[in-house]
């Protein structure tokens, strides 16, 4: 009896999780279903999932076409996103590396001091940014994005505890041989994070490519517009292209598919082992 009752139990929460899981890809469904839409039939009621007029590839084409020049704000993401997910990647692995296998005087006082920066809102330090990159010259630049980007807290953080978990006997064989920090770091310690590293990296790269106060802010030439930045192009005097702006946003989640696709094994190992290590 009990086995059948627990049966049952899991068989209801299966179906419960199902549905709930099924609810949050509405919202995704009817945005790929908007973008084949016409216009005008994009907030009809009841919700029409299969379009009544298919006018998906004429979406597709004004969106990609030379008008509202969307190609080139998919590239800025691109190179944008990557070179600042690679640099933050680097940057943290070595501020991590100093937390967790450099041994000095006050390290945990300055790592907690330094975690509790996590605490203060973006937006509280977005002017002094904004007044320091346009002192320097980086207004207005994709370099001075990327200077900003390319340094987090939490990232520190996340491969912190993972470095922790790696015996420090492989550091100590490898100074005995006459090895310093920064060839340990590279050569030991950097290739073992592998999980944590794949971890921050792709919510780096969704934070970056999702990101729209930080373009808004820093950027004002047009040519140098992210995606997030461009999608407001479908917008005029008369009102929103609703079509339209689906198009690009299903355009737009196209890298974060394929990124996740490409490191989803390592996720789910790199939060959980920041999490329980420390």
């Amino acid at each position: 009896m009990k086995k059948k009752r627990i049966s049952i139990v899991r068989i209801l929460l299966t179906v419960l999780f199902w549905m709930i899981g099924f609810s949050m890809l509405m919202p995704l469904l009817w945005m790929i279903s908007s973008s084949f839409k016409v216009e005008a039939d994009v907030f009809t009621f009841p919700i029409q999932w299969i379009p009544p007029r298919f006018h998906a590839v004429e979406n597709y084409k004004e969106v990609w076409g030379r008008h509202y020049n969307f190609g080139l704000y998919y590239w800025n993401s691109i190179r944008l996103t990557i070179a600042a997910t690679a640099l933050q990647m680097f940057v943290s692995a070595l501020g991590a590396y100093g937390f967790s296998k450099i041994n000095w005087k006050g390290r945990d006082k300055v790592f907690l001091l330094y975690l509790a920066t996590m605490m203060i809102p973006p937006q509280v330090t977005i002017v002094s940014q904004f007044l320091i990159a346009k002192q320097i010259g980086l207004y207005n630049t994709h370099r001075g994005m990327i200077l900003i980007y390319m340094f987090s807290v939490y990232g520190v953080f996340l491969l912190r505890q993972s470095m922790l978990g790696i015996p420090d006997s492989l550091s100590e064989s490898a100074k005995i041989d006459g090895a310093g920090h920064f060839r340990i770091f590279m050569q030991i310690i950097f290739p073992l994070t592998k999980p944590a590293l794949a971890t921050l990296g792709i919510l780096k790269f969704v934070w970056t490519w999702n990101d729209y106060q930080m373009p808004l802010v820093f950027l004002s030439d047009r040519k140098l517009y992210t995606i997030q930045l461009g999608m407001r192009q479908f917008a005029s005097e008369a009102g929103n292209y609703y079509s339209l702006i689906m198009a690009a946003a299903v355009s737009s989640i196209i890298p974060l598919i394929i990124a996740f696709l490409f490191g989803q094994r390592f996720v789910i190992d790199g939060i959980a082992t920041g999490a329980v290590k420390g």
